[in-house]
C-alpha cells in the first residue's frame, strides 16, 4: 500500500498547514518528533488529545487514530475527510463573529453540532476570535470573545485534506476509552498544567494528568508525551519511569503575535 507521505508527494499542490488556529499547537515540535517517528512508520500513529493536527500532519503516518474530548474540533477533521468546502461567507468582523457565535452555539442547543454548517462556523470562529481559543463554558457554549487582527486568510476549499487524512480514524470521548493495538506509537499533548483547563465543557484536571500519565506508562508500545515543566508535571512522569527531555516552547501571548518562552518536558517510554 502506498504510505501517505507517497501519497501527498504525488500532490505538490497540497497545503498541508494544520487547519486551526492552535493555543499551544505543536508545529514547533515536529522536527524532534520526526527523529522520533523514524523507524516507526509501519506502525499506527495515536493521539488520545489531537488538538490542531500539526502533529500528523507533520508525520503522516498511514494510520491513525485521532482522539479528542471536544466534539466539535473531530467534527471539523471529520468534514475535511469528506472534502468541506465552506459557502458561508467570512470577514474579519466583530458583528459577524457574534451572530456566527449565536447561531453555532444554537445548533449546539438543537443537537445540530455534528452538521457541515456547524463544521463551517467552527473553522470561521477558530480563525476570527482572541488568539485562536477553543474554550467552552459548562453549557457547552463557545464563549471565546472576538480577537483583535489586522487581517485574517479565510480558506473555503479544504478538498485537499481529504486524500491526507483518508486513513485516519477520528474518534470524541475519554482516552481511556481508545481501543489501542500493542505497537501502537502514541503522542499525547494534554492541556498545559495551568489554571486555565476550559477547553472543553469537561475541563481537564490535575487528576486527569494523573490519568494519562498512568494510562500511558500501562502502554505496550513507544510513548512520547509533551507538557509544561511544571514541578508536579516532572515528579509525575519520573516517578512513573519515563526518560525526560527539556526544550523551549514558543508560547502566544497577544494577537500582535508577541511571544514567551516556555519550558516544556518531553517524556519518553520504550524510545
Amino acid at each position: 500500500m502506498t504510505g501517505a507521505a507517497e501519497r501527498v508527494a504525488d500532490q505538490p499542490e497540497l497545503n498541508l498547514r494544520p487547519p486551526l488556529k492552535w493555543a499551544g499547537g505543536k508545529r514547533w515540535l515536529v522536527p524532534l518528533l520526526q527523529t522520533l517517528w523514524a523507524g516507526h512508520g509501519a506502525r499506527r500513529l495515536v493521539e488520545p488529545l489531537c488538538g490542531g493536527l500539526a502533529v500528523a500532519l507533520g508525520l503522516m503516518p498511514e494510520r491513525a487514530l485521532l482522539n479528542d474530548i471536544n466534539p466539535h474540533t473531530i467534527n471539523f477533521y471529520r468534514w475535511l475527510q469528506r472534502g468541506l468546502h465552506i459557502t458561508v461567507p467570512m470577514a474579519n468582523d466583530e458583528g459577524l463573529f457574534y451572530e456566527y457565535r449565536r447561531r453555532f452555539n444554537w445548533l449546539i442547543s438543537a443537537g445540530q453540532g455534528g452538521s457541515r454548517e456547524a463544521a463551517a462556523l467552527f473553522y470561521y470562529l477558530n480563525r476570527t476570535c482572541y488568539n485562536g481559543l477553543c474554550r467552552f463554558n459548562s453549557r457547552g457554549e463557545f464563549n471565546v470573545p472576538f480577537g483583535r487582527y489586522k487581517s485574517i486568510s479565510y480558506r473555503m476549499d479544504f478538498r485537499a485534506y481529504s486524500l491526507a487524512l483518508a486513513n485516519w480514524k477520528f474518534t470524541c470521548g475519554d482516552f481511556t476509552n481508545l481501543e489501542l493495538e500493542p505497537a501502537d506509537f502514541i503522542y499525547a499533548d494534554p492541556p498545559y498544567d495551568v489554571e486555565f483547563r476550559s477547553y472543553s465543557k469537561e475541563g481537564f484536571s490535575w487528576d486527569d494528568q494523573v490519568r494519562l500519565a498512568e494510562w500511558l506508562m500501562r502502554h505496550k508500545g513507544p510513548v512520547v508525551l509533551s507538557n509544561q515543566a511544571t514541578e508536579r508535571i516532572v515528579k509525575l512522569y519520573e516517578g512513573l519511569g519515563f526518560r525526560l527531555l527539556y526544550a523551549d516552547a514558543p508560547r502566544m501571548i497577544s494577537c500582535s503575535g508577541d511571544r514567551a518562552r516556555v519550558r516544556e518536558v518531553i517524556a519518553l517510554k520504550d524510545l
